[in-house]
C-alpha cells in the first residue's frame, strides 16, 4: 500500500531514524529553484518505490520531499515499500534488478509521465570515480555533492512539470 511520507516512516521507526537524521542535511532550495517548480497548474502524482532500509532512499527521498513541498499542493507524493508489491517489483526493474528508489511521475489521471531513479547523474559520477577511477568528485554526502544532487532533482521535476503543462490532452482539458 502506498503511504504519505510521514506514514511511510512510521512503518519502521527504527530504520526511519536514518531518514530523520538525514533530513536536516538535505539542502534548502534556492529561491531560483523554488520558482522553477512552482506555478504549473497541474496535479502531479508521484509514486516512490522505496526501501526504508536503503541508503539511496535515505538521501534522495528527503530531497524530493523538499522539492514537492516547494512545488505546492498540486503535487502528491506516496511511497510504497519494495517488498509489498511483487507485481510492481517486476514492472520497475532496472537492468533486471529491483533497485530503489524508483520514482514514477503520473498525471492527475494517473497516466505515466516518466520514471526516474535509482540514482541521478551526480551520484553515478561519484560512484564511477570510486569504482572505476573516472575523474569525478567521489563523495555523495558532501555538501557540494548534495547540492548537485538537489539541482539534478529540481531539473527532473521542472522537466516533468513542463511536460504535464504542455501536454495537449491536459491543455485541452484545462482550456489553457
Amino acid at each position: 500500500m502506498a503511504l504519505p511520507y510521514e506514514e511511510y516512516l512510521l512503518t519502521d521507526p527504527e530504520k526511519a531514524q536514518r531518514w530523520r537524521d538525514f533530513e536536516p542535511r538535505a539542502p534548502e532550495l534556492t529561491q531560483e529553484q523554488i520558482q522553477r517548480v512552482q506555478g504549473y497548474n497541474r496535479e502531479i502524482n508521484i509514486l516512490i518505490y522505496s526501501g526504508i532500509w536503503c541508503g539511496d532512499c535515505v538521501r534522495q527521498v528527503p530531497i524530493i520531499r523538499k522539492i514537492v513541498e516547494a512545488a505546492g499542493e498540486k503535487i502528491n507524493i506516496k511511497l510504497i515499500e519494495r517488498e509489498t508489491s511483487p507485481e510492481l517489483m517486476e514492472e520497475l526493474r532496472i537492468m533486471g534488478a529491483t533497485r530503489v528508489p524508483r520514482i514514477v511521475f503520473l498525471t492527475e489521471d494517473f497516466w505515466e509521465i516518466d520514471r526516474a531513479g535509482d540514482r541521478l547523474l551526480p551520484v553515478y559520477k561519484a560512484k564511477a570515480a570510486r569504482e572505476i577511477g573516472m575523474n569525478h568528485d567521489a563523495g555523495v554526502m558532501t555538501p557540494k555533492a548534495l547540492l548537485e544532487e538537489t539541482e539534478a532533482w529540481v531539473n527532473e521535476f521542472e522537466r516533468i512539470l513542463l511536460m504535464a503543462r504542455l501536454s495537449p490532452p491536459l491543455r485541452h482539458r484545462h482550456s489553457d
